[in-house]
């Protein structure tokens, strides 16, 4: 056999073999888009399961459970979370105000627990407000401090913030659960501030009681 048949022979061969790697590359890359695909269709499958447990109120498989929640002023929140994340608002009657568990069950003179000008709670105020601890039967308690006009606003700020600290200690002292020490200063009068009877209200110590 001359060599002219022996290249035509080789040149088939390269023809066949050349034929086969294109198929067997088509047949792969079938594979692949088919892979694709199902992979594509599965993903389009999880988002409309995902959407459509989301209009259920259910996200990824955990519920929103609306709780309600009470500050430490004894005030309820609405509260729902679904272990990701949450969101809160306030809870309020039909008519807008705040649902809180308190009430001001103590308005106490501030001339009955400390001398003029003072901070420190008097031997027979201590008694009056160990008394009233130990009866008023509350949860816990908010403490807030009032006074009268006559000094500066900082000065009687200051002076509120360290009465109603000594009244929180005797509160404390007997095992009564303080939940906040808050103080006004001359900010939130009970009466006028022109008169002496007047400032006298002002001068006070509010306790509120957390049911």
């Amino acid at each position: 056999m001359n060599k002219s048949i022996f290249d035509a022979l080789g040149a088939v061969a390269r023809v066949v073999a050349g034929g086969a790697l294109l198929i067997a590359a088509g047949a792969a890359q079938a594979e692949v888009n088919v892979t694709f695909g199902a992979q594509i269709a599965q993903s389009g499958i999880q988002q409309s399961i995902n959407a459509k447990t989301r209009a259920n109120g259910v996200v990824d498989g955990e519920k929103y459970v609306p709780t309600i929640w009470i500050d430490p002023d004894g005030c309820e929140h609405w509260a729902m979370d679904d272990g990701a994340e949450g969101y809160m608002d306030n809870r309020l009657t039909r008519d807008g105000r705040p649902v809180c568990h308190r009430n001001v069950c103590g308005v106490i003179p501030t001339d009955q627990l400390f001398a003029t000008d003072k901070s420190v709670v008097t031997a027979s105020g201590r008694a009056t407000l160990e008394n009233f601890f130990r009866n008023a039967q509350a949860r816990s308690y908010i403490i807030t401090g009032h006074t009268d006009s006559r000094a500066s606003d900082e000065y009687n700020m200051k002076l509120s913030q360290r009465r109603a600290t000594a009244v929180a200690k005797v509160a404390n002292a007997v095992g009564a659960s303080v939940l906040a020490v808050n103080w006004y200063g001359e900010r939130n009068p009970r009466a006028t501030n022109a008169t002496a009877a007047g400032m006298a209200q002002n001068r006070r110590v509010e306790i509120i009681c957390v049911k």
